[in-house]
């Protein structure tokens, strides 16, 4: 016999043995020995001579477990591969999309001064703005614009020509509230020979100059009833009557208007024409003021500044988060024009690389605004105790009148009319240095 056979015959006799002792009759019981896999099934049952015998059968799966071994190992090297691929694929991906948002970012900060006709900001309203302008700039529909002073119509004017079909045509600006009613009526629609003193020949208005463009009127709202009809009938019929002539003249000018003046409330009161009013606006663009999108402020000091420190020829670079905190405060009554004029002025007033309290002043805002800022005033003091309220305005006025005097402790002594010991005192429990103070 040989040593396979041997082997085998050995792990049968061994398997009979197991199964008589567990009597583990009639049933399939998979097992193995060593390396070897079999499945077996012991039946009892009585000879023809009344002898007890047993039928065993018996299979050898060592083959087949191999095999399905194999192919679970394959399974699961495959399963374990491509894990690891989608893994490195997903992790390739959210290092790509990081690098792209560092590198849009980097493009952001990095790039060119926006043009002056760009609207500069990423708020959602005026997001919206910038929607409407170029849904409605392909028309030639009479556009009102409304918005306080400040907020940036001209330059709503100027990207709705831009984005219009008539962007290589004739394009004028007339501000209608500096200009006399009698010269902006000349100025609009011209004259004829003899039509008033100094009329020496016959002169084309704006509107028949511009024929085939646009027109931009601004501050319609200040116009005088004899001009409202005018206009009105250029907007109704589409033609001027020259001044001291009697021939319509057909032209073709898109109207654009602003006014930073209600004229709801003005038709109410009967200092503007109602069915004026419907011709103008049939398009309405509302321009938010700049403290209801505050969002833009940042976007907005790094367009000045760098549009400044080009123009001053300044090396700033660096902008406080005290500095910034202090703009996003400001309610800016004088909206966007006022935050120009404090960063121009900030920039201008530079010392070094960095805009510092030293040159940040706000504008001070004509008539009506004292209430505003004496409101914030008091919102941003509200919950205080009395002693916190003092403490912080005590502080506040020693850090200015430092300032004003340069870190000069006399001069600001005898301005404030304090003694020295008390001064110092202060100075020490609000954590004050003259030294912080001195330019």
């Amino acid at each position: 016999m040989k040593p396979n056979e041997k082997k085998l015959l050995g792990i049968i006799l061994n398997i009979v043995d197991t199964a008589h002792a567990n009597k583990s009759f009639g049933e399939t019981i998979a097992t193995s020995y060593e390396n070897t896999h079999i499945e077996y099934t012991l039946a009892p049952f009585e000879g023809y001579k009344g002898d007890k015998l047993q039928w065993f059968f018996i299979r050898d799966l060592t083959d087949n477990k191999n095999q399905l071994e194999e192919l679970s190992l394959f399974h699961n090297s495959i399963e374990t591969i491509l894990a690891h691929k989608i893994s490195e694929l997903k992790e390739s991906e959210r290092m790509r999309k990081s690098l792209t948002n560092e590198l849009n970012s980097l493009k952001e900060h990095l790039q060119e001064q926006p043009s002056e006709g760009n609207m500069v900001g990423s708020s959602r309203a005026l997001t919206e703005l910038r929607d409407m302008v170029f849904q409605v700039a392909k028309s030639d529909a009479t556009i009102l614009i409304t918005g306080e002073s400040g907020t940036g119509k001209e330059l709503v004017a100027n990207l709705l020509r831009e984005s219009s079909n008539r962007n290589d045509k004739p394009f004028l600006k007339i501000n209608c509230n500096t200009i006399s009613d009698s010269l902006l009526e000349s100025d609009l629609f011209g004259h004829e020979r003899g039509a008033f003193t100094g009329a020496d020949s016959k002169r084309k208005g704006k509107f028949e100059v511009v024929d085939g463009g646009t027109i931009f009127l601004d501050e319609i709202g200040d116009i005088s009833p004899r001009m409202q009809a005018a206009l009105l009938r250029v907007l109704q019929d589409g033609e001027i009557i020259r001044v001291g002539g009697n021939i319509p003249i057909k032209i073709d000018v898109r109207v654009i208007a602003a006014t930073n003046r209600d004229l709801t409330v003005m038709v109410q009161e009967g200092s503007f024409r109602l069915d004026l009013f419907y011709r103008l606006n049939i398009i309405n663009i509302s321009i938010p003021p700049l403290r209801e999108r505050k969002e833009d402020i940042i976007d907005l000091t790094t367009h000045f500044i760098r549009k400044y420190r080009q123009a001053f020829k300044k090396d700033i670079s660096f902008l406080p988060q005290s500095i910034l905190d202090k703009l996003l405060m400001h309610n800016w009554p004088g909206n966007v024009r006022e935050l120009q004029n404090v960063i121009q002025r900030a920039v201008l007033m530079a010392k070094n690389n960095a805009i510092t309290e030293n040159e940040l002043f706000f504008d001070m805002q004509p008539g009506g605004h004292e209430d505003n800022s004496k409101k914030n005033y008091l919102d941003q003091i509200d919950g205080k105790s009395l002693k916190t309220i003092i403490a912080e305005i005590e502080k506040d006025v020693i850090e200015f009148s430092l300032k004003k005097n340069r870190g000069k402790v006399a001069e600001t002594v005898e301005q404030l009319e304090i003694g020295k010991t008390a001064f110092y005192d202060k100075m020490k429990r609000y954590n004050i240095s003259p030294k912080d103070h001195s330019y």
